[in-house]
């Protein structure tokens, strides 16, 4: 049997180019997460694995669907290979129950991890470049600095519960002791 697998990494992004290419590759039984392809862990990955049976194909639209570390990768498809199960990359015309689709299978893999560790670098670049021209990232802080000065002095009275100052402050009470915490 033919068990296709989706992946999309934000829910804005669409599953239909996959679906249809795993359709058309008469796949009986569809899995798709919506998580990073860094992330090993996925619920319908998880469900998927467990449906596995010896003489099964495991379809994937790209292998970039699968995972973009060659590690979790390589050890997909040697986990399918124990289990005699077959993997297909529909994309990159991979299939493994060839020598050749074995080959292929890791020179993308590797290709695959080469571009996450390129996007990882362009990020860290563009952020390093933001912070050079003074722009830092991240969220805004809760509380500007005299409702921070504020809830320290309410907190040091010890008149109002932690659950009343966050209430007060509309802040959780994570943010309470991050903000009493950073003044010591």
């Amino acid at each position: 049997m033919f068990i296709g697998y989706g992946r999309i990494s934000t829910k804005e992004q669409n599953l239909s180019l996959q679906e249809d290419a795993l359709k058309a590759a008469n796949c009986e039984k569809f899995y798709f997460d919506v998580a990073s392809g860094a992330k090993s862990k996925r619920p319908e990955l998880d469900k998927l694995k467990a449906q596995l049976r010896n003489g099964d194909t495991l379809v994937v639209w790209r292998l970039d669907r699968l995972g973009r570390s060659v590690k979790d990768l390589v050890e997909w498809v040697n986990w399918l290979e124990g289990e005699k199960i077959g993997f297909k990359s529909l994309q990159e015309n991979i299939d493994t129950t060839t020598p050749t689709g074995k080959l292929t299978f890791h020179i993308f893999a590797s290709i695959a991890e080469f571009e996450r560790n390129l996007i990882q670098e362009r990020t860290k670049a563009g952020l390093e470049a933001a912070r050079t021209r003074g722009r830092v990232g991240g969220r805004k802080k809760a509380l500007d600095e005299v409702k921070q000065k504020a809830l320290k002095q309410l907190y040091g009275t010890k008149e109002q519960t932690v659950a009343e100052l966050c209430a007060m402050f509309d802040i959780s009470k994570q943010t309470l002791y991050n903000y009493v915490r950073a003044e010591g």
